[in-house]
């Protein structure tokens, strides 16, 4: 059972911010500035399996980082926008490119640059530690903070209503 008042069953397609949503809004810097991510496996492992069940994934975010594009693209997600400084022209972009209707689409983000972004799809999510105003256009504020598993805790019930949670040989492995 979903915790979430939207029909998952409509869902084919997720976006994603990466900075306070895939990995901590408290990010530590290296020796020499650039900014170090964390990440969390569980999120991990339900994008890789939402890849196979074959859910359309994106990553949409303002980082210009190769380890980020790097980390997703080895979890199958191919569609990786980086330096996305607007966010609407790339998920429309995206959007179109496989032929999505906002209904079937979920956009996770946690800021102000995700807020229109959010405002296109019929399922927006924002984690718990969201700014405000996010949170208050969100359809579902997930119990869990940034980086700390809303990935999973979506994409877990979406697969899970679907009836593609647990239900193939993919689940059992990376």
């Amino acid at each position: 059972m979903s915790r979430i008042n939207y029909d998952l069953r409509l869902i084919k397609a997720i976006a994603f911010d990466v900075d306070g949503v895939l990995s901590p809004s408290t990010i530590p810097l290296s020796h020499d500035g650039i900014p170090m991510r964390m990440v969390n496996i569980k999120d991990g492992y339900a994008l890789q399996l939402a890849v196979k069940q074959g859910y359309k994934i994106a990553i949409i975010t303002g980082a210009d980082s190769e380890a980020v594009r790097v980390r997703f693209a080895n979890l199958g997600i191919e569609d990786i926008y980086l330096r996305a400084s607007v966010k609407v022209p790339i998920l429309k972009e995206w959007m179109a490119l496989h032929n999505l209707h906002p209904d079937e689409v979920a956009y996770v983000g946690d800021d102000i640059p995700d807020f229109e972004a959010m405002k296109m799809v019929g399922l927006s999510v924002a984690p718990a530690d969201a700014a405000d105003d996010v949170k208050e256009i969100s359809t579902y504020i997930s119990p869990v903070n940034g980086g700390y598993g809303v990935a999973r805790d979506l994409l877990e019930q979406i697969m899970r209503v679907r009836g593609d949670w647990m239900s193939t040989a993919n689940a059992f492995g990376w």
